[in-house]
């Protein structure tokens, strides 16, 4: 019989659980690293490595010794750069670290989109707190840090009032301590899931976001199939297809995050060459479209261009998340539901704690329906 093939999975929470079961469901032999936290891909993984995830040195040199057949992680920036660091070195299939690197800081990200001809916000970058004279474009302004995802450290302006604390907010939340202040796109907000294979894009949906709306804008609900026009997704994935190349987009899972104004007009809000978190990717994907999306990323990662999708099913899928009361007596209610099925329930923060970011929502639970007209009562209200 012949070995099994061993899988590096970057990362061990919630969210990289569904790819250390679907690998494991597959037969992969498992070796997850991340630093020892009590996470439920602790348990799960085969073998778990008590290493930080930005140690890629360290990660490295284990993998090796291994001898890894692919590596991967889902819905995690930092990740995605271990990820893309240690393929290189071993010879694996990933995208290139400068790939990466331009999806993961939104500074380069920015510059690469401009000098591309690729619809973005105007900005500027502030380095070391040091508040410019100028910004050279009107308010409302979004200032937030230039390599966080998940709304950390992201503050909507109206005028430069408080500038200064939103600068030092972002700074606060920001790795390499740059702060990128850009210009507020008004329109509907949307993410766009893709699968690559050698540099060709296989779409895979467009997702409609559901934010708390000015400062924070921290997510409350996603929905797929998003509720656009024809038209409007053709404009999408456009736009899309080609910022992936600009990025140098070649293999693996991408989301992107657009804006679309009432004119039509699609500007690009940011792209990362990873799948989308908030079980976008992981769960919404798979039940809207019939796509197995995190199976198509284990794929690529071992090197086999992902199978197309054939005869999707019509079917309506969304995650909520956890803000308020109200929010249970939705889930409670769709528990009541038989034309709505709920699909996952997270465990849920009675705490009532304040919630700043994404990070300290107080639980998710995703639920699904033959129809949108089905699951559309659940959703919250979009601000």
């Amino acid at each position: 019989m012949a070995p099994k093939k061993k899988l590096a999975i970057i990362g061990a929470s919630d969210f990289q659980n569904p790819l250390i079961l679907a690998a494991k469901q597959r037969g992969l032999e498992t070796h997850v690293f991340a630093w020892e936290a009590g996470d439920i891909g602790e348990t799960t993984a085969d073998f778990f490595h008590p290493i930080s995830i930005t140690d890629i040195e360290a990660i490295t040199r284990e993998c090796s010794s291994l001898g890894i057949s692919g590596i991967a992680s889902i819905g995690s920036d930092l990740a995605n750069i271990t990820v893309a660091s240690v393929a290189k070195a071993l010879g694996l299939t990933a995208n290139t670290p400068e790939c990466t690197a331009a999806s993961t800081n939104k500074a380069l990200m920015r510059k690469t989109f401009w000098a591309n001809g690729d619809p973005s916000p105007k900005f500027i970058v502030v380095k070391d707190g040091r508040i410019p004279s100028a910004i050279g474009f009107n308010f409302p302004i979004i200032v937030k840090p230039s390599d966080r995802s998940g709304s950390r450290g992201i503050t909507k302006l109206a005028n430069a009032e408080k500038l200064d604390a939103a600068i030092q907010a972002a700074q606060n939340e920001s790795f390499n301590g740059e702060v990128l202040i850009e210009e507020y796109i008004e329109g509907d907000e949307f993410s766009v899931e893709y699968i690559s294979w050698q540099g060709r894009h296989r779409f895979l949906s467009v997702t409609e976001k559901f934010t708390s709306g000015a400062p924070h804008y921290i997510e409350t609900a996603h929905l797929e199939p998003a509720r656009i026009s024809p038209s409007a997704e053709a404009s999408i994935r456009t736009v899309v297809e080609h910022a992936l190349d600009s990025l140098g987009v070649t293999n693996g899972a991408s989301h992107s995050e657009v804006k679309v104004d009432k004119d039509g007009t699609v500007k690009i809000i940011e792209i990362g060459s990873r799948m989308g978190g908030d079980c976008i990717g992981s769960h919404l994907v798979c039940l809207s479209t019939g796509y197995d999306f995190v199976n198509a990323v284990i794929d690529v990662a071992l090197g086999m261009e992902p199978l197309p999708q054939e005869n999707p099913p019509q079917r309506a899928a969304a995650i909520r998340f956890v803000f308020s009361p109200s929010d249970i007596e939705a889930l409670q209610a769709i528990q009541h539901t038989e034309s709505v099925t709920v699909d996952l329930v997270s465990k849920i923060d009675a705490s009532h704690a304040a919630i700043i970011d994404s990070s300290s929502r107080h639980g998710f639970f995703v639920f699904s329906g033959d129809s949108l007209s089905k699951i559309e009562p659940f959703l919250p209200d979009k601000k």
